[in-house]
């Protein structure tokens, strides 16, 4: 058997989300007349304090759309070093967006409002690059899982306030955060002028993230996502998947975070140093390899029917979901945990 942990975004629709899929009513949502998106789009608001929602089909697009939203061309936008939108995203927001990114140093991920206070630089003048917005990410994907403090969100939420900046979310994995922590989807929402999130990772749908905002702003960002040619016709079969998502697969992602856990105690049992399971708070797993090079051990675990990411020279990563359970991933911990042994650097 075979136990795929490189990203949550492998897991494939349950048979009850595909008959949801196959039924699902439909229309063009270029002309605005497709319910199913409607419906969702207005859900998803709605769970998140915003006026609007845009369904779009990927979370980089989301967070493209979202940025873009909040920062002009030849404006920055700050983030962590570890941010998913400045390693991730094929420098998009470069290259489409025309904005820059300054990044300020983080503890595997973590939002802390005094690093962003040091870094932010609004109105900066016609010599140096005006601040624009601030994005966070939560859950962080390459910290580990790690859930944002909400206390720091809203001290960094009310800087950019202050600084008449904008604040955008990245919440491809908020669904992880507020079952890990039950903070109210609301009130991570309501923090961020743009929020995006994400259906096909830990909920388990094959496509699509939701964009939220005020309508003004989501009606700019419909305009810029079908100049890039990401307008969509009958997207309803998409989106009732995400609505199924909704109904059926949040409140399971605390069985990813129990799997998780299970996997790193299985590493640690060999090697204690290599991940300290207390530290997992969702579904990541982060393994320092040490000084053994992750790469022949990815490989190698593979040939035993494991398979992980080697996201650095030193760095493993593990993604539960929907589609393993604690028991098999608790087994692929074992493996890798032996195969850290064995492993030497050349």
């Amino acid at each position: 058997m075979i136990v795929d942990l490189r990203s949550d975004t492998l897991t494939r629709p349950t048979e009850a989300m595909r008959q949801a899929m196959i039924m699902a009513e439909v229309g063009d949502d270029v002309y605005g007349e497709d319910p199913t998106v409607t419906a969702l789009e207005r859900r998803v608001a709605d769970l998140l304090g915003h006026e609007a929602g845009l369904f779009c089909a990927t979370g980089s697009l989301a967070n493209l759309l979202g940025v873009r939203l909040l920062v002009e061309p030849g404006q920055e936008v700050v983030c962590d070093v570890e941010a998913h939108i400045a390693r991730a995203e094929m420098g998009a927001h470069a290259a489409l967006g025309g904005l820059t990114m300054r990044t300020f140093p983080s503890d595997r991920g973590r939002i802390d409002v005094a690093e962003v206070a040091k870094i932010i630089s609004p109105a900066a003048g016609p010599y140096l690059v005006s601040t624009a917005a601030v994005a966070v990410e939560n859950t962080h994907n390459f910290g580990g899982g790690t859930v944002q403090s909400l206390d720091q969100l809203r001290a960094v939420s009310e800087l950019c306030r202050d600084h008449g900046l904008g604040f955008h979310l990245d919440g491809a994995r908020l669904w992880n955060a507020h079952v890990a922590t039950g903070t109210p989807l609301i009130d991570y929402g309501r923090l961020f002028d743009t929020v995006s999130v994400c259906f096909s990772k830990g909920l388990g749908a094959p496509v699509g993230s939701v964009l939220v905002a005020d309508a003004d702003r989501i009606g700019r960002a419909r305009v810029l996502r079908k100049r890039l040619g990401a307008g969509w016709r009958q997207a309803g079969i998409l989106a009732a998947g995400a609505l199924h998502a909704l109904d059926h697969h949040v409140d399971r992602l605390a069985d990813d975070h129990a799997a998780a856990r299970a996997f790193a105690e299985a590493v640690a049992e060999n090697v204690p140093a290599a991940v300290d399971p207390a530290g997992v708070e969702t579904n990541i797993v982060i393994i320092d390899t040490g000084d053994r090079p992750a790469g022949p051990i990815a490989a190698a675990a593979a040939d035993q029917g494991v398979r992980v990411s080697a996201l650095g020279a030193r760095m493993l990563r593990a993604v539960t979901h929907l589609d393993v359970d604690a028991a098999s991933c608790a087994a692929a911990g074992k493996i890798i945990g032996t195969l850290l042994t064995r492993h030497t650097a050349p």
